[in-house]
């Protein structure tokens, strides 16, 4: 079994308007450090909007390509093999995007679902739902959802700083870990969450909530 975050960015200021994400090596090392301290196997880079593959870090955590899309109706993770490098924000609907995902070899994951997004509502064929860490309190909410619509749940820290990596991550079945084995493992339901919060999570996300309101 495998423990990776599924969901984290390698800025803090991620987004301008509707430019995406421009990359930061940095901050990806700076999440692997962070990640490997927390005893991660893997993490997603879901950059919003943008991929680029990395491979500056060796050993562990290994990265799994990944995209935060902006759709119509909220954000979708794509994680696998061959995410899309550039996406529009808002231009696609989260049909055309899951199914991009799928004729891709990737899963097709709703993000946040309680938050800002009608992914749910949706008629996509995505692949899971997540449990976001910065919101999980409705932990229980997208339990209810994903059983609702026969989906699994998957874990995500939604990191925006380093030492929010690995708050709330995914166990993963698989006798390797490769971006193949992740869809797979979430296509056929054999992951698990786990949900990790301490003081310190508390005092970003009070830091994180003030910034985007205030600067």
């Amino acid at each position: 079994m495998f423990t990776v975050d599924l969901h984290a960015h390698t800025r803090f200021f991620h987004g301008f308007g509707a430019e995406p994400t421009r990359y930061d090596p940095v901050g990806a090392r700076l999440l692997a450090l962070w990640g490997r301290r927390s005893g991660l196997d893997g993490v997603a880079l879901t950059n919003h909007d943008y991929y680029r593959p990395f491979h500056g870090v060796p050993g562990r955590p290994q990265f799994v390509p990944g995209i935060e899309v902006t759709t119509t109706a909220g954000h979708l993770l794509v994680v696998g093999p061959d995410p899309p490098r550039r996406t529009v924000p808002g231009e696609r609907t989260p049909e055309a995007v899951v199914s991009q995902a799928h004729d891709n070899g990737c899963a097709a994951i709703v993000a946040h679902p309680y938050r800002r997004s009608r992914v749910r509502e949706s008629e996509a064929a995505f692949d899971a739902v997540e449990i976001n860490g910065k919101h999980p309190e409705n932990a229980e909410r997208v339990r209810e959802l994903a059983e609702s619509l026969g989906v699994p749940v998957v874990g995500g820290s939604d990191a925006h700083f380093p030492f929010e990596v690995g708050r709330t991550v995914t166990r993963i079945e698989a006798t390797e870990l490769t971006p193949e084995s992740v869809v797979t493992a979430i296509q056929e339901g054999a992951v698990e969450v786990a949900v990790r919060r301490s003081p310190l999570d508390e005092l970003a996300r009070t830091g994180y909530e003030y910034t985007h309101r205030y600067l």
